[in-house]
């Protein structure tokens, strides 16, 4: 990756020509990335407004949440995270997602060097551009602070790359390693559930790759880091009252669905929408035909990139000790095949490979699973976001068939698979591009209004009330955020009965108010609902129409649930 150099009596790395072109691709990626973080796009809501919230009182001490308020399954590290920079700057969405662009460079910087030690050089930089581009759906689940996925991906990459680094025989602090390998472990799953089967395939890949080490005080060590990471939900378990309990709340969560759809029905929507849009390949309302080319293909790539995997394990295993097995650029395919590695050192990076591959197909097969993937499959593409991790496994293949057959060192079907597989490359790049392209040129403008209405509606209320306010879940807590808490909403659903109220002390607050006010989207089913049941009052006009919304403020309290 890099060279030692002597400047001035000091030696210094140089780049070489791969990590050069990676570290400017990667720049790029990030400055894209911090472009539209200052612009607030993508457009925030209520859910993130609940994570800004949690890290106001954390910074202000007044909570120590384990949790997201209203639930007991997904952790508050983002919030802890931004809870410094909010304590000093006050709320506001960029510096809220400044964080999430900090763990985005770092899964950059991870996905490289674990790419790089893996398989080569020039694939990695392959690798890094295309997770440098991104349409709405990509950068939405990378920017926004709704929960999990920007912190268990790169904890997932230094994991790997951990065991890698320990089955080679490159790293100094062996027990330190696997304390902090089981610390990542510990608060991934705190953090987010759904990267559950990489941990265990991760988890797996370590246990073969140092087991003795592991009978010892290793084995202790990463326990203890596990139960470090995860102590904040195994406290708040214990605290939990019946049926609170995290696991308990995440299987009613995951059974509120309905019945099951067909199997043809979930794998469609999986493979042919959650795919494409979790790579980036489709704009945020769906993918069209053209697009979905690459959800037909995934399986065949994820049981390609299994077969090479062993293929590379069978010949690592035979090779004498200390020769290097050359990649197909003719470099070494990783520490694994360095000279003088230890025999593990030799066969980790195919161990690696595999993991990559079973972690990515266990998390298609969760996903399938449930009705959402069938009845709501551009919603929930989000959950497939972390097959990005396997990305270089699964375009590995391609790459070693395009290689071949440009070197010429295949017969007539080598070089027509190698074409195909350039074609795919190329298709697949150049999708991303023109996706990317169109969001980040025609596709901002609805974000950018939506955001200056928030806004709009926020300073008015903050300037001449009402203060106490009811209105859907979708408005309440980012205007609370927006308002920095001067305004306090409770939620109430479209037939203006109580809602989700994820923090119930606003709830309490505005139903102890004098003269509560309504704010409510302009002709919403709560906005009709309101105004025929102040239909026959004096005060049944709005107060005032503010960026979409309409704010009432009848001179008499409104509660119709009482």
């Amino acid at each position: 990756m890099s060279h030692p150099e002597q400047h001035g009596g000091r030696w210094r790395p140089r780049l070489d020509r791969p990590a050069l072109v990676a570290l400017v691709v990667g720049l790029v990626g990030v400055g894209y990335r911090l472009v539209l973080t200052l612009y607030t796009v993508p457009v925030s809501n209520s859910d993130e407004a609940t994570f800004g919230l949690a890290a106001l009182h954390i910074g202000q001490g007044r909570e120590r949440p384990v949790f997201l308020y209203g639930q007991h399954y997904m952790g508050m590290l983002e919030s802890y995270l931004a809870a410094p920079l909010l304590a000093v700057a006050g709320p506001s969405w960029p510096v809220l997602r400044l964080p999430m662009l900090a763990l985005y460079a770092v899964f950059l910087y991870l996905v490289y060097r674990l790419t790089r030690r893996l398989y080569t050089p020039w694939f990695a930089v392959l690798v890094v551009g295309l997770l440098a581009l991104g349409p709405e759906r990509v950068v939405r689940d990378q920017l926004t602070v709704v929960g999990g996925r920007p912190e268990v991906k790169p904890a997932v990459l230094l994991m790997l790359l951990i065991t890698v680094g320990l089955a080679a025989g490159t790293v100094r602090h062996r027990r330190l390693a696997v304390t902090l390998f089981g610390l990542l472990v510990g608060l991934a799953a705190w953090s987010d559930w759904l990267i559950l089967p990489y941990l265990a395939v991760a988890g797996l890949a370590l246990v073969w790759a140092v087991r003795r080490e592991l009978l010892g005080w290793s084995g202790l060590l990463l326990v203890a880091g596990v139960v470090a990471g995860v102590a904040p939900m195994i406290v708040d378990n214990l605290r939990a009252g019946p049926g609170e309990d995290s696991l308990t709340v995440f299987r009613e969560v995951s059974t509120k669905a309905g019945p099951l759809p067909p199997w043809s029905d979930r794998i469609s929507g999986g493979l042919l929408e959650g795919v494409p849009l979790a790579h980036g390949l489709c704009p945020v309302d769906g993918c069209g035909r053209w697009q979905q080319w690459f959800g037909v293909v995934y399986p065949v790539l994820l049981v390609a990139a299994a077969a090479l995997a062993l293929l590379a394990y069978r010949r690592a295993a035979g090779a004498p000790r200390g020769t290097q097995a050359a990649g197909p650029d003719g470099q070494g395919a990783g520490p694994g095949t360095q000279p003088g590695g230890t025999p593990r050192g030799a066969r980790v990076g195919p161990v690696v490979q595999l993991a990559l591959v079973v972690g990515a197909a266990l998390t298609l097969l969760s996903y399938v699973r449930s009705p959402l993937a069938a009845t709501s499959p551009l919603d929930n593409a989000r959950y497939l976001s972390v097959l990005q991790l396997s990305l270089p496994a699964v375009l590995w293949p391609l790459w070693v068939a395009a290689l071949a057959c440009w070197r010429g060192t295949v017969g007539a079907l080598g070089r027509l698979a190698g074409a195909l597989a350039t074609a795919v490359l190329a298709a697949l790049a150049a999708t991303t591009l023109v996706v990317t392209v169109l969001f980040a040129t025609t596709g901002t403008a609805a974000s950018r209004t939506e955001e200056r209405q928030a806004r709009e509606l926020a300073a008015a209320l903050r300037a001449d009330g009402p203060h106490e306010v009811y209105g859907d879940y979708w408005t309440c807590n980012r205007l609370i955020f927006n308002t920095d808490e001067s305004v306090v909403c409770g939620v109430l659903d479209g037939d203006l009965s109580p809602g989700q109220n994820r923090y119930r002390p606003y709830w309490r607050q505005v139903g102890r108010a004098a003269r509560p006010g309504y704010v409510v989207e302009v002709d919403s089913p709560m906005d009709r609902r309101l105004r025929r049941l102040l239909a026959d009052r004096p005060d049944a006009a709005p107060v005032r129409e503010v960026g979409g919304y309409r704010v009432y403020h009848p001179d008499t309290p409104v509660r119709p649930w009482r």
